[in-house]
């Protein structure tokens, strides 16, 4: 879209192959990169926003999937974070739009930042939303929607909703899958530097995988 083709055009020209490669090897050639370090891209991206501004609230969806289109990496993480600054705006109907990013290009980079930066906001806007879509993101048998109903609580701190938190990792626990079994130990294992005795408790009656139990006794 017309709008973003500065940012585009300055991307490019900063754009380093080598480190490109490098990239694209470490996130196991799954996307393509330009190479651009984060520093380096936040600061393209605040002069670009300085000079173009924000999008309006009405097209920030459009904004965010045109971004998602392309196809150098920088320009997912450059969405998400254009979403966190819309993260207190977030309308109730946005959940629908999450939902397709996080199942779309889905990766840990990508996943994990929606998920504790904008699920987590998203949910505490519209608590309503939490229990219906939770449910149907576990069920969905979508790894990557599964690992961001346990996530999107990373950031919640004495906010943790435990009795929610138990109930998805007792229905997750003995899933075979890495990223779901990381992200058990990850919520786990952050939560415990807020509540470590909840935790101690939890993993000595819940069954967890081997992984799982390793990253949420970290700290305890």
């Amino acid at each position: 879209m017309e709008y973003l083709v500065p940012l585009i055009s300055s991307f490019k020209a900063h754009a380093n192959p080598e480190k490109a490669n490098w990239m694209k090897q470490y996130m196991k050639g799954k996307f393509e990169f330009l190479g651009l370090e984060t520093k380096i891209r936040r600061s393209l991206q605040k002069d670009f926003y300085k000079s173009e501004g924000y999008p309006a609230q009405d097209d920030l969806f459009q904004v965010v999937f045109s971004l998602w289109k392309l196809p150098a990496r920088e320009y997912q993480y450059c969405a998400v974070e254009l979403l966190q600054k819309f993260q207190k705006k977030l309308e109730v109907s946005d959940i629908i739009h999450i939902e397709k990013l996080i199942l779309t290009k889905s990766w840990w980079d990508s996943v994990d930042g929606l998920a504790s930066w904008i699920c987590g906001a998203y949910f505490q806007l519209y608590p309503e939303q939490v229990e219906k879509t939770t449910t149907a993101w576990i069920q969905s048998g979508n790894f990557w929607l599964q690992r961001s109903c346990l996530l999107f609580q990373l950031k919640y701190k004495d906010k943790t909703d435990t009795d929610l938190l138990e109930r998805c990792i007792g229905q997750l626990h003995d899933e075979k899958e890495f990223f779901i079994r990381k992200a058990i130990g990850w919520i786990l294992r952050e939560y415990s530097k807020t509540n470590p005795d909840w935790v101690r408790n939890f993993v000595a009656r819940q069954q967890l995988s081997t992984l799982s139990y390793r990253e949420a006794t970290k700290y305890i």
